[in-house]
């Protein structure tokens, strides 16, 4: 459990503050923290499954279960934040949208960054 790998969670519970302390859309927040915490879960088990497929020696499977969690994420979070646009206010909408980009944003930068220095062999699965 490297701090890296889970900046964007830190990062989450800045925002909360952030939220409160600003009076921004708390339904935008509280959308977007669901959200991001539900595609974290998939993405956990997704990684598990590919590391299986992985040692069982069949790569085409871990790519696929990469490949489609992967894009399941993108639209399970584009979708909800359509949603709270939609259904709440353009405000809720904005600050979801918002907040999913920052959190992707260092997500993806510090996955990045364990990448490059986990030794070889530890992130097959990713």
């Amino acid at each position: 459990m490297s701090p890296p790998k889970y900046v964007d969670l830190f990062a989450l519970a800045a925002a909360l503050v952030i939220f409160l302390v600003a009076d921004l859309p708390m339904l935008g927040f509280a959308v977007a923290a669901a959200t991001w915490l539900v595609q974290r879960g998939v993405q956990s088990l997704a990684t598990r499954r590919a590391g299986e497929a992985l040692a069982a020696g069949n790569r085409q499977k871990a790519m696929g279960t990469v490949g489609a969690t992967t894009l399941a994420r993108v639209w399970l979070m584009a979708t909800a934040v359509l949603l709270v646009g939609l259904l709440g206010s353009r405000e809720d909408g904005l600050a979801a949208a918002v907040l999913v980009l920052a959190l992707f944003t260092i997500s993806f930068a510090a996955q990045g960054i364990v990448h490059l220095f986990e030794p070889e062999g530890e992130g097959a699965a990713r």
